[in-house]
């Protein structure tokens, strides 16, 4: 797989870990920034990596942030983007193999390096388990993307 990863500058000393985590687990990782810890907004790097998604060129993402809530917040406003923040090996596989997510958030003033590697392993590795239950809930979910804005 292709994986796009980005981080603000809270999350840069985390990304060359997650980046080399990518490429044990044999997918070839795309590098969207940041190149230091020079303060930067966050949103600007969750939309490269959600456009890298959108246009093919990443069939998944990993965005590392201080907290991961800024960076998941920010991704989920793209069409056709589920992402989760993950801080435990539970929730990295879970995210994907019951709701479908394609982006995985790290906060990096949360989770340590060795931490890091286990849910980009964990979550690289998971599959969608294509349960009806959880179809049924991602086609629910889906709707609500393509009616956000419309009155109803």
């Amino acid at each position: 797989m292709k994986i796009a990863v980005a981080s603000d500058h809270a999350g840069f000393p985390l990304k060359e870990q997650v980046l080399e985590a990518v490429r044990k687990q044999g997918h070839e990782a795309l590098d969207f920034g940041t190149d230091s810890t020079v303060p930067v907004d966050y949103p600007d790097y969750a939309k490269a990596a959600a456009e890298a998604i959108g246009d093919g060129r990443a069939e998944r993402a990993i965005l590392l942030c201080g907290s991961g809530a800024g960076a998941c917040v920010a991704a989920n406003k793209f069409k056709g983007i589920r992402a989760a923040t993950c801080h435990d090996t539970f929730s990295a596989h879970q995210s994907v193999e019951d709701d479908a997510t394609n982006v995985m958030c790290i906060g990096a003033r949360i989770v340590g390096p060795s931490l890091a590697t286990e849910l980009v392993s964990t979550f690289l590795k998971a599959r969608f388990s294509g349960l009806e239950r959880h179809v049924r809930r991602l086609n629910k979910v889906e709707e609500f993307e393509e009616n956000f804005g419309h009155e109803g």
